[in-house]
């Protein structure tokens, strides 16, 4: 059997529960550099434990996804916070499901960036591996560097399928 999820739009309420949406926000910026730039602070936790050190890397798609796409796995990493924030504009398909010891089906939820916008998935978050849908887009990620693994995989019960906007 397989279950369809239909992505609901990225905001910072709807994604509280998983992690933090990055983007800028009218009311929370500071002058910098003689009032020539705007500063935005602060807008992930970076959550790392056991002696992590905080890793920043660029990815880059070599191999674009479509939809409709079905998944059967998702991952976490218990040690340490992941955010990915596009380098241009692209719209980014999120799959999640609570920090809990396993996935139920469920509690699965998708949503979709407007296209400028990052996530930061809370350390132990479930979620679908990074996917893109243009071959060359380029990602920032920001997470936990250090010797010991941190990625936990787990094979879902049901297979989800995520649709295109129709």
């Amino acid at each position: 059997m397989t279950i369809t999820l239909k992505a609901e739009p990225l905001t910072r309420e709807r994604f509280a529960d998983f992690g933090d949406v990055i983007e800028t926000s009218r009311g929370s910026s500071d002058a910098m550099n003689a009032a020539r730039f705007e500063r935005f602070d602060d807008l992930c936790k970076v959550d790392l434990i056991n002696d992590g050190r905080i890793a920043v890397s660029i990815a880059r798609c070599r191999t674009p996804t479509s939809l409709p796409l079905r998944v059967d796995m998702l991952e976490r990493h218990p040690l340490g916070s992941q955010a990915f924030v596009p380098l241009s504009p692209c719209k980014m398909v999120i799959v999640v499901a609570p920090p809990e010891e396993s996935v139920e089906v469920s509690a699965i939820r998708a949503f979709v960036s407007n296209g400028r916008q990052g996530f930061n998935y809370r350390r132990g978050t479930w979620h679908m591996p990074l996917i893109s849908f243009e071959a060359g887009q380029e990602y920032l990620i920001i997470d936990r560097g250090g010797r010991e693994s941190n990625c936990e995989e787990h094979t879902l019960a049901e297979a989800i399928l995520i649709q295109a906007d129709s």
